[in-house]
């Protein structure tokens, strides 16, 4: 008995973040990073570099396209071929942008020129370029891709390691930023950037990087929270059955029993996650307007369908 949702709709929907996280994403490096020479971190980070180093000569989106093909097929052979053909799409969209909106919105454009280098306002485009960065991947990977490079190897050490993405992508990115200082960078005039601007830059690299990392940590704290259920009502078995076959979650029954009126009841315990929360309600409230039930945050859920235990169990030793 589908009632509101289907495969096909999920599928859809899931393609459709990706492509908004990556236009987030493009565009916080177009408009914010790229008109003041910043260097970043992971495969964008070193596609800068060589995008400054050739004075524009060489696109960051070929780079960066070339850098991901080898980095894809780690990602498919550890984390499975649905993730690797959202990673391909997110991918090339984000190869075509790089390349494509800066021919949209070039570095002399009145817009670049009025709103980001006036008054070289650096640190500002540092801030609001790391948060659409961080934001871009954050809304990508909830939606089961990633924009490439440190971000599947951070997704690849998360699955084995309880090692937070943004903490991964953190520690990688530091060593890709340090390194633009022995490469020579030029501005889209041609002109030979400064050794000591350059330090500056490494600076505001490592801020990007840190504003990144922890919206990209904040925004997938939230998106992957568990929430737990408890669900009262007559028509417990329409509920549980739209519940487990619909929506794909499991259910628990529980014998209860009102206080109140003394009789036995029929309590529905389920677990989901809470970007699933609003559409649960609605099937819910679609069998029984006059449900009774309550919704509390759980700090961690372990198990098939969310987290995976990540800790190392000591082997032991065989008895001699």
């Amino acid at each position: 008995m589908p009632i509101l949702k289907s495969n096909a709709w999920t599928q859809i929907r899931e393609y459709f973040l990706i492509a908004a996280g990556i236009l987030i994403y493009v565009l916080g490096w177009t408009i914010f990073l790229v008109p003041n020479n910043m260097v970043g971190g992971g495969v964008t980070g070193i596609s800068s570099i060589v995008q400054y180093a050739t004075g524009g000569a060489v696109k960051m989106g070929y780079t960066y396209f070339i850098i991901n093909v080898a980095l894809i097929v780690a990602g498919i052979l550890s984390l499975g071929k649905s993730f690797g053909g959202k990673t391909v799409f997110a991918i090339v969209l984000a190869s075509v942008g790089l390349n494509l909106f800066q021919e949209l919105i070039p570095v002399d454009s009145p817009f670049i020129q009025t709103f980001v280098l006036q008054d070289n306002n650096k640190l500002m485009c540092t801030i609001m370029g790391g948060i659409m960065v961080g934001f871009g991947i954050g809304l990508t990977m909830s939606a089961g891709g990633s924009t490439g490079g440190t971000d599947i190897i951070a997704l690849i050490v998360n699955k084995h390691r309880n090692v937070s993405p943004g903490r991964m992508i953190l520690i990688m990115d530091v060593i890709i930023i340090c390194s633009s200082l022995i490469v020579p960078s030029y501005t889209a005039d041609g002109g030979l950037v400064p050794f000591v601007d350059k330090i500056l830059t490494v600076v505001y690299g490592l801020i990007l990087i840190t504003i990144s990392s922890n919206v990209l940590d904040i925004y997938l704290s939230g998106s992957r929270q568990s929430l737990q259920l408890f669900i009262l009502s007559r028509k417990y078995e329409e509920i549980a059955d739209a519940i487990t076959h619909d929506l794909r979650h499991g259910v628990t029954v529980l014998d209860g029993e009102g206080w109140y009126t003394k009789q036995p009841c029929k309590v529905l315990m389920v677990m989901i996650r809470k970007s699933d929360l609003k559409l649960c309600l609605r099937y819910i409230k679609t069998i029984d307007p006059d449900v009774f039930m309550s919704v509390t945050s759980a700090a961690g859920v372990y198990g098939r369908g969310f987290e995976s235990i990540k800790v190392q169990v000591p082997k032991q030793e065989p008895k001699q």
